[in-house]
């Protein structure tokens, strides 16, 4: 018991500590140079902008990209644009960080139109809002069904069951106003 409080044993763990705790100082000090923390660059807003573009902003601000998703189609956006990016604008990263993108794809899907015909409005709405199309105008003619539809319009012309268009166009319909003929 008398070793543990003889100055040789506390002069030792002085020692071990102080060299251990060097060598985590100096540890720490390397992995942050060799990590490359001291060179941040600030992410830029690549949101709206096209692909064409993006490539020689990502370039100036010495990072990378890649695109991850194109899935969904945002007509708020162009063709080919970014709608959104990760990491977010205006962080700081390192240099040659691979940045995340997610781009408005070229086109909207295409869509085959079911049998519309004698459904009630309120069927036919939620079936083309399930189908991603909108509801455009509707108007009524004379028949004894009320709010059941008689025709369906795309662009102008009736279309039938089984037409393909392309999502998110606006449908019309010709409903019956409860009034016989």
């Amino acid at each position: 018991m008398k070793f543990f409080y003889s100055k040789a044993f506390i002069k030792q763990i002085f020692l071990a500590t102080v060299i251990f705790a060097m060598i985590v100082l100096f540890s720490i000090i390397f992995l942050f140079f060799y990590t490359n923390q001291s060179s941040k660059v600030l992410v830029p807003n690549l949101i709206g902008y096209n692909m064409d573009d993006v490539d020689q902003i990502i370039k100036k601000a010495k990072l990378r990209y890649e695109v991850i998703d194109s899935s969904f189609f945002n007509p708020d956006f162009e063709k080919k644009s970014v709608i959104e990016q990760i990491p977010q604008p205006s962080q700081k990263v390192k240099k040659n960080r691979k940045i995340y993108l997610t781009i408005n794809p070229s086109g909207y899907g295409n869509v085959v139109l079911p049998n519309l015909i004698q459904l009630t409005k309120r069927n036919a709405e939620s079936t083309l809002l399930a189908l991603e199309l909108e509801i455009g105008e509707i108007s009524y003619e004379d028949n004894i069904g009320k709010d059941m539809v008689l025709k369906v319009l795309y662009m102008d012309s009736e279309i039938n069951e089984g037409h393909i268009i392309p999502k998110k166009s606006k449908i019309d319909f010709v409903l019956g106003n409860g009034l016989k003929k």
